[in-house]
């Protein structure tokens, strides 16, 4: 049943992912407070940084961003400046056992000053892409590595990793993150 479960869920996301660039229907990222963690799901875009500052202003309380299922963002910009400031609060991350992180989803949930996966959990990477171009066929020098690569310095991922999700999978497909490379690129804090 897992198993059946995993690749369900595996293909559900290849398919939204997939869906995405196609037609951009999605629905956008939303959390849900219980406690002191935001349960996040949703798609990332433009307005998910106006959506964590009216989280952060109206429960002050939260410690915690619970990533369900996040499966990616349309805006990587607006992305890593709200993940930015996840980090600058000092939230911490999680994915539950049956949480899903792909793409942008998976920059995000790097922010957290304590990262943590549950075994089980789903992290897909692959190489970013937009209009015509794909992150994978421009030069390592090329202008438009340069906000991913300082974003994964500040949060002490090593820049290694960029080049990884690069080469992990083309832009259309998705590399599901295996606890080896997990721990290889210090996805979770210990």
């Amino acid at each position: 049943l897992r198993k059946t479960k995993m690749w369900q869920k595996k293909t559900l996301t290849l398919f939204i992912v997939l869906l995405l660039p196609a037609c951009l229907l999605y629905e956008s990222a939303s959390f849900e407070v219980k406690g002191d963690a935001a349960v996040m799901t949703g798609v990332i875009d433009n307005k998910i940084g106006a959506k964590l500052e009216t989280l952060l202003e109206r429960h002050p309380g939260v410690r915690t961003i619970i990533m369900r299922h996040v499966e990616g963002s349309v805006d990587d910009e607006a992305n890593l400046k709200a993940a930015s400031m996840v980090r600058e609060r000092g939230l911490n991350t999680l994915i539950p056992a049956d949480g899903l992180v792909a793409s942008g989803g998976a920059d995000f949930f790097l922010a957290g000053a304590r990262r943590t996966v549950e075994a089980g959990a789903m992290i897909g990477v692959h190489s970013w892409s937009g209009l015509s171009i794909e992150g994978a066929d421009l030069p390592r020098d090329h202008p438009e590595h340069q906000p991913y690569l300082r974003y994964y310095r500040a949060m002490g991922i090593p820049t290694e990793f960029y080049w990884y999700t690069l080469q992990a999978a083309p832009g259309d497909e998705m590399h599901w993150m295996s606890q080896d490379e997990q721990r290889r690129y210090r996805i979770a804090t210990p």
